[in-house]
């Protein structure tokens, strides 16, 4: 069974109510299956379950950091 640790909540800019969350996933997949880190978009604060979320193997932060720190420097 997976466990959900939550790491950090925060507002979903441009919504009334939204939010963005920041998890770790172990064994999201069954046994043995490697942790990721979960990325969630509510649209509405304390929902159950993200309307959005996407899971992100632990390998790829590193490239996820860089991709998003690019998209920060364009905007």
């Amino acid at each position: 069974m997976s466990k959900n640790t939550v790491l950090k909540k925060f507002k979903l800019a441009g919504t009334k109510e939204g939010e963005i969350s920041v998890s770790k996933i172990e064994e999201p997949y069954g046994p043995n299956s490697t942790p990721v880190v979960s990325i969630g978009i509510s649209l509405k604060a304390g929902s159950e379950e993200p309307d959005w979320k996407a899971h992100i193997p632990y390998d790829n932060l590193d490239e996820l950091i860089e991709a998003l720190k690019e998209a920060k420097a364009q905007q």
